[in-house]
């Protein structure tokens, strides 16, 4: 059978864990922005679009980003973790993944706002590696032992529940 030529929707609320790969496959977009950022400057220097790009990515991971990670530290995790001490072990990792995530941004997102002021660009991308890096590596990982194995364990309230949770953190009603 064939794949249909219409896109299909964009995962909204009453499908949390479709919203959070979704957002998994935006991270990495944003990834992505930031390898192509480093190609720019070092071809163009600052300019319109490596401002404009840096920007985005900032705002992206200064709050739809940080959204994402309260939406599963207070949220899915906690669910996860009451299922079995398999689980919590993972979680237990993904927390930890989330603390190098935001040093690894602490050190990233100043650099992105003074963009036109870098006094080092070798370390600004040494910077966006890491940071990428490690996206990378808890996205995987996350898909794999988290989110497929909430989509067979969590039940329909549970995740109602969570869709909920995720809509408030951001202002909106499910």
């Amino acid at each position: 059978m064939s794949e249909s030529p219409f896109p299909s929707a964009a995962p909204d609320f009453n499908d949390p864990l479709g919203l959070l790969r979704a957002c998994h496959d935006r991270i990495l977009s944003h990834c992505e922005t930031l390898e192509r950022l480093v190609a720019r400057l070092r071809d163009k220097g600052v300019d319109a679009d490596a401002r404009k790009a840096a920007g985005k990515v900032h705002r992206y991971f200064s709050t739809a980003g940080k959204h994402h990670h309260e939406d599963e530290e207070k949220d899915l995790f906690p669910l996860l973790s009451q299922v079995s001490l398999k689980l919590a072990d993972s979680v237990h990792r993904m927390k930890q993944d989330h603390e190098r995530m935001d040093a690894a941004w602490q050190q990233l997102a100043p650099e992105l706002e003074r963009l036109g002021r870098l006094d080092d660009l070798d370390l600004f991308e040494v910077h966006v590696n890491e940071f990428n890096s490690a996206y990378r590596d808890h996205i995987a990982a996350e898909n794999e032992d988290i989110l497929d194995i909430a989509q067979h364990l969590l039940s329909t309230d549970q995740l109602k529940r969570l869709g909920k949770a995720m809509a408030s953190r951001r202002g909106q009603r499910v």
